[in-house]
């Protein structure tokens, strides 16, 4: 069935409301018009030719990132209406960051009345009972913010805070690669390496509620110094730059003098992908550091699927393979035989599907 004259998309993505009032009986159906496809990444779990929504509330997701925040609409894990991102470091000032948030949601709040709560992902450390951030290590000005209580006063809606991993670790879990499973172990690969844990149908968040930080979990006890005084640290060896810096490195070795951008881990795949035996060299090397990380969690926690989503992840199974191969080589029978490693279902959107997701638990 055409939308305004034009065909839909096969595969629909974020989501617009039909101009047209549905009848009181019935529930609004979603479309898509091929004008949203430019704007879009792809969301693996939005198929066919239209939905039928379903009764459940629509809810606000913020993804505050360190380049810019994100907030959308979202209804179960379906965005219905995104925001234009905010530049997060043209605000030197906290408060006018916050305000021009505000500002977005209530502009929100105007086109989806019905918006019944807000979460909110946050790239650092989180106290999750109070909605307080700790600290932002790539943005200033952020040290014991009571977000939580702030974005409430100033927007009357239910509001929950917490950390941006284990938003996204919810959007797999309740959406998407981990779905149906009890005991999850999440890791997001980017500048960074973040994780969660679910445990017994539980995100396990810890007394201080730090738990899930795999990326500052050690895989060599004499291992380079990290941020933190703890040595050995996975994220400062298979974080984005990490990663570049020892492509490059090899590439020297080999007295080949590749650029920067080309060791990259978009680069590195492709490269790895057409037989290149140092980015495939490069990517083993990746795979058994996190087959060490996440063989430790297996032996710990007993869980039935690792996801790992993340820029890294895109990489695909030139990253997947590896891990796999050195994963189950140190794994005993009971442990590995159930055990499934997936990639995330979703991409860039996971973090604000995830912080929605934990904006129901206000409700």
């Amino acid at each position: 069935m055409p939308v305004h004259g034009k065909p839909l998309l096969p595969y629909p993505r974020f989501l617009k409301y039909h101009p047209r009032r549905p009848p009181p009986s019935r529930r609004p159906r979603v479309f898509v018009t091929p004008a949203d496809e430019k704007n879009v990444p792809f969301q693996a779990n939005q198929i066919g030719l239209a939905f039928e929504m379903s009764d459940s509330p629509l809810t606000l997701g913020i993804d505050f990132g360190g380049t810019s925040v994100k907030i959308a609409v979202v209804s179960q894990s379906h965005v219905i209406d995104l925001a234009p991102p905010i530049a997060t470091q043209e605000f030197l000032d906290r408060e006018e960051l916050i305000a021009a948030m505000v500002r977005t949601v209530e502009d929100l709040r105007g086109r989806h009345p019905a918006i019944s709560t807000i979460g909110v992902g946050m790239p650092g450390f989180v106290n999750f009972k109070e909605g307080l951030v700790h600290n932002l290590t790539n943005v200033k000005g952020w040290e014991k913010v009571p977000l939580k209580k702030i974005l409430r006063e100033k927007i009357g809606l239910p509001v929950m805070v917490d950390n941006d991993a284990k938003c996204m670790a919810l959007a797999e879990w309740k959406h998407g690669a981990g779905r149906g499973y009890e005991d999850v172990i999440f890791i997001a690969l980017g500048t960074g390496v973040g994780g969660a844990i679910i445990a017994n149908g539980r995100m396990v968040r810890g007394a201080c509620f730090g738990a899930g930080e795999i990326g500052q979990t050690s895989i060599d006890w004499q291992g380079i110094p990290g941020h933190y005084g703890n040595l050995g640290a996975l994220e400062d060896y298979v974080g984005n730059r990490e990663i570049t810096a020892s492509a490059r490195e090899a590439y020297q070795a080999a007295g080949i003098q590749m650029p920067h951008e080309d060791c990259s881990p978009g680069a590195l795949a492709t490269a790895a992908q057409q037989g290149d035996p140092i980015a495939l060299a490069q990517w083993d090397r990746v795979g058994r550091l996190l087959a060490t990380a996440t063989m430790n969690c297996c032996w710990l926690l007993n869980p039935g699927a690792i996801i790992i989503g993340g820029g890294v992840a895109r990489a695909g199974e030139v990253l997947f393979g590896p891990i796999k191969k050195h994963l189950f080589a140190q794994l005993s029978g009971p442990f590995k035989d159930h055990l499934q490693v997936k990639a995330a279902a979703f991409g860039h959107e996971a973090g604000i599907i995830g912080a929605a997701v934990l904006g129901l638990e206000a409700l």
